[in-house]
């Protein structure tokens, strides 16, 4: 069985288990027979026990149902796992078709314009985050245009809006900086090894966040008045994992976010133009009326 087969198996049991049924052994089983994996029981047993030792995520058995769930609680970062195993489909989806059809990529548009740049990196900075090694590079600022030259203990790749990032402490520092892997130049991987810090967790930083800023402002309440027509997009693709529905009727939804307003997440809203309105909090409020503002006299 090829590794594309093996994660396709993972994720129809995490598909199977993951939809709060509490499926028994039989009807996991079942339900990769239906998807064209006649495997035995043995097979399903090891890719659970594989599930959890390589990706983390804990799969139990709950003997009151009488069936398997995923404990999200005792999991490492199951929606980065969820996320991988999307990517890691995806492109097996594409890998078979290519090879059933050369003519594939003509029936298909991509968001990008295939700009791949940094992506080399990838691997050799998950290298050193997974081995602890220091690394250096030269980084440009978007801002500044300037270039400069960093020595950095890497601990995080975080993927946003189809571009990669590394997060990671400089020097003798101890905040965390982001660094656009695209914008990364000739990286070093050094052979000095540093001990990560055990009372940090890097991942726990952007939890309540929409994007990469997590340090400007504090966690609150953010309430928000969808059209009917924009609340079906933002139902089926949520603004965060936070998101609750609080109101329903023929002239509005609003949801209730439990985030750490941003950059990022204001992008968002004033993309979304008129088909949302910021009702809490007040200064959120003030600073989506000051852009709108700024932006409609551009245009008198």
């Amino acid at each position: 069985m090829s590794k594309h087969g093996t994660i396709r198996r993972y994720t129809l049991i995490i598909e199977k288990i993951g939809r709060k049924q509490y499926p028994s052994f039989g009807l996991i089983k079942d339900y990769l027979f239906e998807h064209g994996f006649e495997v035995s029981t043995r097979t399903i047993q090891r890719d659970i026990e594989q599930i959890r030792f390589e990706f983390g995520i804990e799969i139990k058995y709950d003997r009151n149902r009488n069936g398997y769930f995923i404990d999200t609680e005792s999991s490492i970062n199951p929606d980065s796992f969820f996320r991988f195993l999307e990517i890691v489909n995806t492109a097996e989806l594409l890998t078979e078709s290519l090879k059933e059809s050369k003519d594939t990529l003509d029936y298909i548009s991509f968001e990008s314009h295939g700009d791949l740049r940094g992506v080399e990196n990838l691997k050799p900075l998950l290298f050193a985050i997974k081995t602890h090694r220091k690394i250096a590079f030269t980084h440009e600022n978007f801002d500044t245009g300037k270039q400069r030259k960093y020595t950095v203990r890497p601990y995080l790749l975080k993927e946003y809006q189809n571009r990669w990032y590394l997060i990671g402490i400089i020097g003798g520092t101890t905040e965390f900086r982001t660094f656009g892997v695209d914008r990364i130049f000739n990286l070093k991987v050094k052979d000095e090894i540093f001990k990560p810090e055990e009372k940090i967790n890097p991942a726990g930083l952007f939890e309540h966040t929409v994007g990469l800023t997590y340090s400007f402002n504090k966690l609150e309440e953010v309430i928000l008045s969808f059209t009917p027509l924009q609340a079906k997009y933002v139902r089926s693709l949520p603004l965060h994992k936070s998101q609750e529905l609080i109101v329903e009727n023929e002239k509005e939804v609003q949801i209730k976010l439990r985030i750490i307003p941003n950059f990022e997440f204001k992008q968002k809203i004033m993309m979304l133009g008129d088909s949302v309105e910021v009702l809490k909090p007040k200064w959120l409020i003030d600073e989506i009326k000051e852009s709108l503002t700024a932006a409609l006299k551009k245009y008198h």
